[in-house]
């Protein structure tokens, strides 16, 4: 098989993404907090477990066969209302990627995806943009991970570093 330098291009993370180190640090003050995940407009149920977390490192090639590379770490959410009437404290679900982490190993700063599925609709990906604390409640909010063109998203970032004057405050002229 053939194999080539992959390093070219790191795939960056979008800075609204949450990684999981972001995520267990805004957690940590929060431990006996029910832990809600919300995505399509609604919460999760409160019997919902986490069936998998995974962690990955791809390598593939972009639309314009630029090399990417990345880490990825996916927790799997079942939507189902099988564990009791509250949601899981957000120590336990922390206390679960810990756990994982002492046998894989996890980035911290790795892109984070959930995969979601109440068992009967195909599974969906989501990222998790923020982590707000609502009453008594942890909430955190996924939204749909939408596919991109990596070469366009690239462009678009130049294009908009383009436009910033160069004597701004961070520049010097």
């Amino acid at each position: 098989m053939l194999s080539s330098d992959n390093r070219k291009n790191v795939a960056p993370i979008d800075p609204s993404d949450l990684t999981i180190g972001d995520l267990l640090v805004a957690l940590a003050d929060h431990k006996d907090k029910p832990l809600v995940f919300r995505y399509g407009g609604r919460p999760v149920k409160p019997g919902y477990h986490v069936t998998e977390v995974k962690a990955g490192q791809f390598a593939a090639l972009d639309c314009e066969a630029n090399p990417e590379s990345w880490s990825e770490i996916f927790v799997q959410l079942w939507d189902v209302d099988e564990g009791g009437p509250v949601h899981m404290p957000a120590g336990k679900f922390a206390a679960i990627i810990r756990k994982v982490a002492d046998h894989v190993a996890l980035d911290q700063a790795a892109k984070l995806t959930f995969e979601v599925s109440d068992g009967v609709r195909p599974m969906e990906l989501h990222r998790a943009a923020r982590s707000s604390l609502v009453g008594g409640t942890v909430e955190v909010e996924l939204t749909p991970r939408p596919s991109s063109c990596k070469p366009r998203d690239r462009w678009l970032k130049e294009q908009a570093a383009a436009s910033q004057p160069c004597c701004g405050a961070s520049r010097c002229c």
